[in-house]
């Protein structure tokens, strides 16, 4: 098992998206379909924001039907990232500091991918679990 420090390494790819203009229960419908919690809002092929499941329940469902509300009216916004290099430790800080749950990962100026609070307990694990093993060894 490799020992796992960057985000790069935990990342999920390929980024999902949405277009801006769909309809919020489009975005439920591939987010249940895809079997994930959040997709980046493009428009014109530009990164607007990201629609996650509790943007969803918070802005869209108390109040209006998600048949009429379209998916930039209930993003959040400005989209954060971070680069591939960056340390498991320092993810967690930022989206602790920020109280997100995802990132958008970087590598030269162009996002590859996403970084979930999951994915970064899965790669903090494989390191643990890699420490322990070399500890062992001594």
């Amino acid at each position: 098992m490799p020992v796992v420090y960057a985000v790069r390494h935990v990342m999920s790819k390929p980024l999902i998206t949405v277009d801006g203009e769909s309809l919020a229960q489009n975005a439920i419908n591939l987010m249940v379909e895809k079997g994930i919690g959040s997709l980046v809002v493009t428009e014109k092929n530009k990164l607007l924001g990201i629609v996650t499941e509790r943007d969803v329940l918070r802005k869209c469902c108390p109040e209006a039907s998600c048949m009429k509300v379209k998916v930039k009216e209930i993003m959040s916004k400005p989209l954060v990232t971070v680069e591939g290099q960056t340390p498991l430790g320092e993810a967690v800080e930022t989206m602790t500091n920020r109280n997100i749950r995802r990132l958008l990962v970087t590598e030269r100026g162009k996002i590859v991918g996403i970084v979930t609070q999951k994915d970064l307990m899965r790669g903090t694990l494989q390191a643990f679990h890699a420490l322990d093993s070399a500890l062992s060894m001594i």
